[in-house]
């Protein structure tokens, strides 16, 4: 393994952090008042997400879960911080065929609301507190559709007082010379005032099952990235990146060369201190993980990095995995991002495992990945669609949501003895973009290594998290962090006392203004 990646990666792991603790998870599964599980006919192989929000304001996160053909439900947590994990079952609109949600808040309001996925019309619902949503109002001007939707991502554009949302659809069923070859168009909804215009055709469209705005390249300017499902594009589609001014597909001539994949899911983090966000594509087959060089050029990491997870690691025969769900997150706090793949046959592929055990890859101080799914326990082998890595507990571990595809949805807490120090920011502004999505936090370590996480809606299979952005510091009591907000304009540094939520304001000026939530 030694290649300038790893070379590069080794020399910051040498003023980084010591060994990370070894990870430990409980299921606390049984914390769920009632069984919730992903159902339905072909439809809903794909899909299966769920939504994390702090829908009442009380530092607990809570969570609305797919259902498909089944009934989706809104759990509310109820957990002891830094105790006990539990949750109660919550009322909400009552939908047909949710495939996933995302939380943002559209309006501004600074209560999130819900972004539900369907196959059919999709659903707006507005926040109105308390963990109680309605349908949005009919001068948003928000429009349903009536696709089979699978991905989703928003942004805020510069100069714009209302969010740019992005609906990825799959399969055209009204297609009859279907299910090939009949990927069915995206669709963006740009902002007209203070509510949304016209629909706006992406086209090609190559059955997107993930879509993520990020200014990957940090020219202030995101891009719209979209993963793509070749189970049912077969030949002509690729991945794809889009440009908003103008709209259009990134190039090879630009750099961005032609990608097929079974494309799954996207995670976005910086894994190499540079800034600049690495991405790692979920698939049928590898889970390739892209390590940003800048100026637009994006390389896969070598194979030996351990993130390609091709086959399952146990009790399979050595078909390919299905890769869905990925998330980025420190596991134990070390000061280095891990990663966990939710993973789960479609149905019954006979060319795929069929018994697929879910990934938690804890990153090594060589930036080498390695496989902690059976030891934890985590690695179970249902039909794994949507997840989250989520700190449910406020003990300053985050813990594991999984959605199972006709199985019931798994709740793991992170019992990780020894783990490092750790913080979290809850990013605010004044204004239409209240969460500051687009922002960039860094945390800078007493040796002047650097953490960077940037805030987007979008990513990962049918399923979001609104925060707060979780740093792994591992030995360090304090730190120093900034804010390089939205449209430009960075914070000062300031130092700050680890272990604890920050509510990181925006002010006049970019001033940052920083209060503990309880």
């Amino acid at each position: 393994m030694n290649t300038p990646f790893f070379r590069s990666i080794a020399l910051l792991a040498l003023t980084a952090m010591p060994a990370g603790a070894e990870v430990s998870f409980v299921n606390r599964s049984a914390a769920l008042p009632l069984r919730q599980s992903y159902e339905g006919a072909w439809n809903h192989y794909v899909g299966g997400g769920l939504a994390v929000l702090d829908c009442n304001d009380d530092g607990l996160p809570d969570f609305y879960a797919a259902g498909g053909a089944a009934a989706s439900q809104l759990f509310v947590n109820t957990s002891t911080k830094g105790g006990a994990i539990s949750f109660a079952a919550a009322p909400i609109l009552a939908l047909k065929d949710v495939t996933g949600a995302y939380p943002m808040d559209v309006d501004g309001d600074g209560i999130l609301d819900l972004v539900v996925l369907q196959d059919g019309p999709n659903t707006l619902l507005r926040g109105e507190g308390q963990c109680k949503f309605a349908p949005a109002p009919a001068q948003w001007g928000f429009q349903a559709g009536k696709e089979w939707t699978t991905s989703f991502s928003a942004t805020f554009e510069a100069g714009q007082s209302w969010p740019t949302l992005a609906f990825g659809n799959y399969v055209d069923e009204t297609n009859p010379k279907g299910p090939f070859e009949a990927c069915d168009k995206n669709y963006l909804m740009r902002p007209e005032g203070k509510a949304f215009g016209a629909r706006i055709p992406l086209e090609p469209g190559f059955c997107a099952l993930s879509m993520l705005f990020s200014d990957w390249k940090r020219t202030g300017t995101p891009d719209l990235r979209v993963s793509n499902d070749r189970q049912y594009y077969v030949r002509n589609g690729r991945e794809q990146m889009w440009h908003m001014t103008p709209l259009a597909e990134y190039t090879e001539a630009e750099g961005w060369p032609t990608m097929k994949l079974w494309g799954m899911g996207i995670a976005s983090r910086d894994i190499t201190g540079d800034g600049l966000p690495e991405v790692v594509l979920t698939s049928m087959g590898d889970q390739t993980l892209q390590i940003n060089l800048g100026k637009g050029v994006m390389k896969n990491a070598p194979y030996a990095i351990g993130t390609y997870s091709s086959v399952p690691y146990s009790g399979d025969d050595g078909r390919a995995s299905t890769g869905w769900h990925a998330e980025f997150g420190d596991i134990n706090n070390d000061g280095r991002d891990d990663l966990f793949i939710a993973k789960g046959n479609v149905e019954q592929m006979p060319s795929n495992a069929i018994h697929d055990p879910n990934n938690l890859l804890i990153q090594q101080a060589d930036g080498s990945f390695v496989e902690k799914g059976a030891v934890t326990g985590v690695g179970t082998t249902e039909r794994s669609r949507g997840a989250a890595v989520v700190d449910l507990n406020k003990d300053g571990l985050l813990d594991l949501l999984v959605v199972n595809r006709r199985a019931p949805l798994e709740v793991w807490q992170n019992t990780t003895a020894g783990a490092g120090h750790w913080l979290a920011v809850d990013l605010r502004a004044e204004g239409a973009n209240s969460r500051a999505v687009g922002a960039f936090v860094e945390v800078k370590q007493p040796d002047g290594r650097i953490e960077t996480q940037e805030h987007t809606v979008g990513g990962g299979h049918a399923s979001g998290d609104a925060g707060p952005l979780h740093f792994g510091i591992g030995a360090a009591d304090r730190v120093q962090m900034r804010v390089i907000w939205p449209e430009g304009g960075a914070s000062d540094w300031q130092e700050v006392q680890v272990d604890r939520v920050l509510r990181a304001t925006r002010g006049a000026g970019d001033e940052l203004t920083l209060t503990e939530e309880n």
